[in-house]
C-alpha cells in the first residue's frame, strides 16, 4: 500500500514593497511523503516570492515533467518554471527549452553552493535561468501546520514569513541571473 500525500492549508497575506503586488492567496498544498517539512515550506516561498494570480503548484517531486511551480498563458505557454533543489544538467535543459524563464532555487546551504560550483559552466549557456540560493534565519519548519496563516512581507530582497509565533527571514543570494 503506497503512503498518500498530506494536504496542507496556506492562506497567505502578500505584501511585496519591491514589486508593489499585495494580495491574498488561499493555497491547498500536497506534501510528498518522500517531502520533508522544509522542503515543503521552501515551495510556499517560492510562490510567496513570484507570486501572481496565475503562478501555481505542481505535481513537482512526484512527476518528472513537471517544475514545482509554473505560470502559464491561458493558451499552455509557460512563461515560468520554478525548480527548487539541484536539479541535473538534463533536466535545466528540458525546462530552459520549454519555458521563457526559469528558476532554481537551492536552499541546502554546503550541498547547494558544492552542486552549483559544478555545473556553473555548464549552466552559462541558458539566458533564460536564473540560479537563487535561498539563506533561510530561522526555523522555518516551525511555520508548519495543516492549516497555515502567513504574513509575508517582501522589502529590499529580503522576505520575512510571520505567524502567531514565530517569524523567518529569507534572503535571495543570486548565483546567476538571465
Amino acid at each position: 500500500m503506497s503512503t498518500k500525500a498530506t494536504i496542507h492549508k496556506a492562506s497567505l497575506n502578500i505584501a511585496n514593497m519591491d514589486s508593489h503586488y499585495y494580495a491574498e492567496h488561499n493555497l491547498t498544498l500536497a506534501k510528498h511523503p518522500s517531502e520533508n517539512d522544509l522542503r515543503l515550506m521552501v515551495r510556499l516561498a517560492a510562490f510567496v516570492l513570484n507570486a501572481n494570480k496565475t503562478l501555481q503548484f505542481c505535481k513537482g517531486i512526484s512527476q518528472d515533467d513537471e517544475p514545482d511551480l509554473w505560470q502559464k498563458t491561458l493558451d499552455g505557454e509557460i512563461l515560468l518554471w520554478i525548480d527548487l533543489g539541484q536539479p541535473d544538467e538534463k533536466r535545466i535543459r528540458k525546462a530552459c527549452g520549454r519555458a521563457k524563464k526559469v528558476i532554481i532555487y537551492t536552499y541546502q546551504e554546503g550541498s547547494a553552493l558544492a552542486w552549483y560550483k559544478h555545473v556553473e559552466n555548464s549552466l552559462k549557456r541558458f539566458k533564460n535561468l536564473s540560479v537563487i540560493h535561498l539563506n533561510i534565519d530561522g526555523n522555518i519548519e516551525q511555520l508548519v501546520e495543516r492549516t497555515m496563516s502567513l504574513q509575508c512581507n517582501i522589502s529590499d530582497g529580503e522576505l520575512t514569513l510571520i505567524n502567531d509565533d514565530n517569524n523567518v527571514i529569507i534572503q535571495e543570494d543570486v548565483l546567476k541571473n538571465i
